[in-house]
């Protein structure tokens, strides 16, 4: 700066000056010419109370002022503070100067704390969908299939698997982030990514607390929809399950251990959906209800192409995180979901990777289109029908099995034990934990798949209260309602219900050959041979435009 053809002094000066000494004495200093090999990370020659050190001038104890003026972390602040003792009228700031200062200051001690996870336009979406949002990261939201049970008009698979109540079921999650932008998300990613932790954290009793007032709040509000049945409406006051499942990855919250303790004190049932990006936070957990890894490929490149991962080394961290479920006692499940024309081929690859967590059950389910979004180019097409599904699910037995025959002792018998065709859902299950003879029919097998859950509290509890009580799946199990099983004429749909259609979306067939054509008419009457011929012309046409 030129002030009426002189100089004007520079505040930095003796900054400057200060520096540039600095590095002149790291240049003059004795060991460093010498080679000395006892210099640390931090600088130059690390003090050892040498006498040969203090006689070169170099690094002489931790008191000496010159070696304190010379010390790295040195603060711009102390530099000033250095100056102004010295000179305080030559270290003059242009005020353009002093902004930049001021600016740079706040903005190191911004970046020092945390941020919130969502931001107020993700916040004003996700609202606007439904959400109820918890403190900084967390969230709630009345499931669909809670008020179809509050109505009577059934439950959701997870009723007809493993026997809970839907309409006292809490959908939630702790971190509304993901690691994964998969293409049939059902969120049209309106929450946050990113591969780790790095947002403020919310207290998970003050989570837990929340989201059960915020659910049974949005329960109250529903007593107004006609067919609500008073008696489920009053029960449904009362949480007794959580599917952490709602968006996000919830593995991710750091401290997800306490919450689900927080849920289980509260005699509150655990379904954890993780997409398998995070195998130590899956391998650290405590034990839950159920464990679920989702599967959404059967290749690198699929994987790549679906679930659009933020981790380059996903694949490997999918298949880490499938192995871990092998060592960890309770119920886990491996979760497929079909998506026509995107990861419906290649079966061996999904039963290899099954074979590496040797999973309680396996669970296939058809990708739900829930309209277009800007995110992915999904459509109808993409939806697989239940019989589709349930012959995708019949191959992928076959490739289980095919690898238990092919010497792989340790390897699981896996068999069909249920279905919800509501949900275009089917599951397979483990032979050796969830299958006893029957007792009418020795030759037959009885199927375990639902859940105790008293009795899981009571496991849970003991667990809690020492680490080095352990117990296993069997422990657990309750039998499964004959309408459940795979193959019953109800589908998968509780016959305490009534099933409700909307007018011109009854389903016109109730049975189908192994190609999918419709054989039986809605009252389950043979149809006649000209209209099947129609039938099968058509999805011939429907195959073409599929692909």
């Amino acid at each position: 700066n030129v002030i009426g053809g002189e100089k004007k002094p520079n505040g930095n000066s003796k900054k400057q000056q200060h520096v540039e000494e600095k590095k002149k004495g790291e240049e003059d200093c004795a060991c460093k010419s010498s080679g000395d090999t006892s210099k640390n990370e931090a600088g130059c020659c690390s003090n050892q109370n040498s006498e040969d050190n203090n006689e070169a001038g170099c690094c002489s104890n931790e008191k000496s002022d010159e070696n304190d003026s010379m010390t790295d972390s040195l603060s711009e602040e102390e530099d000033y503070d250095d100056d102004d003792d010295d000179d305080s009228e030559g270290d003059v700031l242009d005020v353009e100067d002093m902004g930049n200062v001021i600016k740079s200051q706040s903005s190191s001690k911004k970046s020092r704390e945390p941020k919130e996870m969502v931001t107020p336009k993700q916040a004003k979406a996700l609202k606007k969908e439904g959400y109820r949002l918890i403190g900084t990261h967390s969230a709630v939201k009345l499931c669909r299939w809670t008020k179809h049970q509050l109505r009577g008009r059934g439950g959701c698979y997870k009723h007809t698997h493993y026997g809970i109540t839907s309409y006292q079921c809490m959908e939630a999650t702790p971190s509304l982030a993901c690691a994964n932008k998969c293409v049939f998300c059902w969120r049209h990613h309106k929450n946050p990514v990113g591969r780790e932790w790095r947002w403020k954290t919310d207290d998970p009793k003050m989570i837990v607390e929340e989201a059960v007032n915020m659910h049974v709040d949005m329960i109250k509000e529903t007593r107004g929809i006609p067919g609500i049945q008073m008696d489920r409406w009053a029960e449904a006051h009362k949480v007794r399950h959580c599917a952490l499942s709602l968006v996000g990855e919830p593995i991710m919250y750091p401290r997800i251990n306490e919450l689900l303790h927080e849920l289980h004190d509260r005699k509150i049932s655990t379904f954890l959906v993780t997409n398998g990006q995070h195998p130590q936070a899956i391998n650290d957990l405590v034990p839950i209800t159920q464990l679920y890894v989702s599967v959404d490929a059967s290749t690198p490149e699929s994987l790549e192409a679906v679930d659009r991962p933020l981790f380059k080394d996903a694949w490997d961290r999918l298949k880490t995180s499938l192995s871990c479920l092998k060592n960890k006692g309770q119920r886990t499940v491996a979760r497929l979901t079909v998506v026509k024309g995107w990861n419906s081929d290649e079966i061996g690859g999904y039963a290899r990777l099954i074979a590496l967590g040797h999973c309680s059950l396996v669970e296939v389910k058809g990708v739900t289109f829930c309209g277009k979004s800007d995110a992915s180019n999904l459509n109808m097409s993409n939806s697989p029908w239940h019989h589709e599904v349930l012959q995708f699910t019949k191959l992928l037995l076959k490739e289980l099995n095919a690898i238990r025959e092919g010497g792989d002792d340790l390897m699981p018998e896996y068999d069909l034990a249920c279905e919800h065709k509501h949900s275009c859902s089917v599951l397979l299950a483990r032979v050796d934990q969830f299958a006893v003879p029957d007792e009418n029919d020795p030759t037959k097998r009885k199927w375990r798949t639902w859940i105790d859950y008293d009795k899981f509290q009571e496991l849970a509890a003991k667990h809690a209260a020492d680490p080095t009580f352990t117990f296993g799946v069997e422990d657990y199990v309750a039998d499964t309602p004959s309408w459940a099983v795979a193959g019953a004429d109800e589908e998968g749909f509780d016959p305490t219900d009534n099933r409700h259609r909307k007018k011109k979306k009854h389903p016109k067939y109730t049975k189908f050959d192994d190609d999918g054509i419709p054989t039986h008419d809605t009252f389950k009457e043979p149809l006649e041979e000209e209209e099947m011929l129609k039938l099968r012309n058509l999805m011939k046409e429907k195959k073409k435009i599929v692909g």
